[in-house]
């Protein structure tokens, strides 16, 4: 029986699961940064623990900083919540070994559904419709080029893992509406890609996505495609895979 959990996260999500842990009479522990001091999440808590200064990757995306804070309050299982360390198999393997519940899925299946290109072919293999790309990794440009060409504009490259630090859907894609004519532009996106994913703001402002669509106006935007789609006032509907410009 868990009898403390230790929050892995911030916000919203960390909050939900501290109030289902209380109802369960289940003590709680939040982990912070310099910036989430004063957040709900910390307030609503039993114990809180200082895990570093304000960027993600110098507080919630550091394993043994989470490790040494469940250790310091002997929380005896962890929830990561989404993003952060909620997909990474090798955090999961770490508290296997420590002795610590991973409240979520084995390490096995992160590491499988956790990359895009081994979870499709899965999918794919258990006979689960899958949308239309290339399984395997683009090696370089010239490769992009040939991949593109074979599956037909507009195309999205992601990169096979990510990690989406802005909350759930800030992971950043890159979309080519049309082929690039100067390869060494493709280039620059994709290092620019690999370099910023994690921020989509940034990646925004430089032009290397289209647009970011925050989680409150999800909705408003769908249904907006939507009835476009269902008026026919899509002057440029995307032809290869039905998908709709939000």
């Amino acid at each position: 029986m868990i009898k403390k959990i230790l929050i892995a996260n911030r916000g919203e999500i960390a909050c939900r699961i501290i109030k289902t842990a209380h109802k369960m009479k289940i003590k709680t522990v939040a982990v912070y940064s310099d910036a989430d001091a004063d957040a709900l999440h910390v307030r609503m808590a039993d114990e809180k623990v200082h895990i570093g200064s304000s960027p993600a990757v110098e507080s919630y995306l550091l394993a043994n900083k989470i490790i040494a804070a469940a250790k310091k309050t002997c929380a005896d299982a962890i929830h990561p919540g989404y993003g952060f360390l909620s997909e990474k198999s090798e955090f999961c393997q770490l508290l296997e070994k420590e002795g610590i519940t991973f409240i979520g899925p084995g390490s096995e299946a992160i590491s499988v559904m956790g990359d895009k290109i081994s979870s499709k072919k899965l999918a794919e293999e258990n006979g689960v419709n899958t949308v239309p790309g290339y399984l395997d990794v683009i090696k370089n440009t010239e490769d992009a080029v040939k991949v593109s060409r074979e599956i037909g504009y507009p195309v999205m490259l992601k990169a096979t893992a990510e990690i989406a630090v802005m909350g759930a859907g800030g992971a950043v894609k890159i979309i080519f509406r049309d082929e690039a004519k100067h390869p060494e532009k493709i280039k620059k996106k994709t290092k620019e890609y690999s370099d910023k994913f994690a921020n989509p703001f940034v990646a925004a402002r430089r032009g290397y996505i289209d647009d970011v669509i925050m989680p409150h106006a999800t909705r408003r935007r769908l249904s907006s495609g939507l009835r476009m789609l269902k008026n026919k006032e899509l002057k440029n509907p995307w032809k290869k895979h039905d998908n709709i410009p939000l």
